[in-house]
């Protein structure tokens, strides 16, 4: 059963969601405890769930997959799959556990992905891949949207690129969130999709001037606000990935220079400080702490001490009876052996 809009509100449910500044889905890294913890950082950027597959939240246990804390928002699912009517049905899921946009992978490289037809292989079906976001846009209110790549193998023309998100601009897609680089199929792992294929970002900012009325957000390589702020002279929003996980410091003046918000810039202590509570909860729901302690570990990123801090959360936050104070600055004596795991 979905949660009670109560348990979950959802904030900003409609096409004019703030796009200027996101975080990428990525797989394994951006789970609800990621999540939560750069909203600490940045109130108001757009936040991204890992892809999920239709066959996951079909057949799987859909409330691990979809829960999250109403502090996440505004967050969106994204979905990975082909078949029009399964997208239609778990984008009705997304949006009735509060998710405030639905997004279609059509960029993932790797073969498992290609094996069940979806991700970046769509790209040469355009047309499936417009089936696909027309029965999610009648399916559920909330902006649906298309994350895809600028290519794939020897289909990297512009002239192919420019029917792809003309059939999405038809059926009413909401925004298209474009990875700057092609995608190779065959020959390169999908990390080497994220680094060798060089990046176009005049192939993005060429889509912009040919689709003037669809909101286009450009990703791939971007690490710094000041060159997001240099895209959004032109762009409609620009979306960090790997780097706003590995030194999420970034984010702390987004609400400020990017998003139009002026909160104070927390401290990375205060950020530490109030992931605190969150953390006790989800211990004693179960959850083990190095499942959330991971994603900290680029918070104090340059900072005197961080090095000793990092060592001391990798020793000691998968040992049985960690608790939060494993994270506190200045930390504790390691865990007597008694509490340890079984050898």
């Amino acid at each position: 059963m979905p949660p009670s809009r109560a348990e979950f509100p959802s904030p900003a449910r409609t096409s004019t969601l703030n796009r200027r500044l996101s975080v990428a889905p990525m797989l394994d890294l951006t789970d609800r405890h990621c999540r939560y913890f750069l909203r600490l950082i940045s109130r108001h950027t757009l936040l991204y769930s890992e892809m999920i597959t239709t066959g996951a939240l079909i057949h799987g246990d859909r409330e691990r997959f979809l829960r999250h804390d109403p502090a996440e928002h505004p967050i969106a699912l994204q979905l990975g799959g082909s078949d029009p009517a399964d997208l239609a049905r778990c984008a009705r899921m997304g949006a009735d556990w509060g998710y405030d946009e639905i997004n279609m992978n059509v960029g993932c490289p790797s073969d498992r992905v290609q094996n069940g037809r979806f991700g970046a292989c769509l790209m040469a079906e355009p047309g499936l891949v417009a089936e696909g976001v027309a029965a999610m846009k009648e399916a559920v209110s909330v902006p649906v949207t298309v994350k895809h790549r600028i290519g794939i193998d020897e289909r990297d023309s512009y002239g192919e690129l420019v029917d792809f998100v003309g059939a999405l601009r038809q059926v009413g897609c909401d925004a298209v969130i474009v990875h700057a680089r092609k995608a190779w199929l065959k020959g390169l792992s999908p990390r080497e999709n994220r680094d060798i294929p060089p990046l176009r970002y005049d192939v993005v900012l060429q889509l912009k001037r040919d689709f003037p009325d669809l909101a286009i957000v450009i990703n791939g390589g971007i690490k710094t606000l000041a060159e997001a702020s240099d895209f959004l002279t032109t762009l409609d929003g620009v979306m960090i990935g790997r780097e706003a996980y590995h030194n999420p410091w970034i984010l702390a003046e987004a609400d400020r220079l990017i998003l139009g918000a002026a909160p104070p810039a927390p401290t990375r202590r205060a950020v530490l400080e109030a992931f605190m509570p969150y953390a006790e909860r989800q211990l004693a729901a179960g959850v083990p702490l190095s499942a959330m302690s991971r994603h900290l570990l680029g918070l104090f990123q340059g900072q005197p001490g961080a090095r000793a801090w990092r060592r001391r959360i990798s020793e000691q936050a998968h040992l049985a009876g960690a608790g939060v104070e494993v994270l506190a600055i200045g930390g504790r004596e390691p865990i007597p052996p008694s509490h340890a795991p079984d050898a």
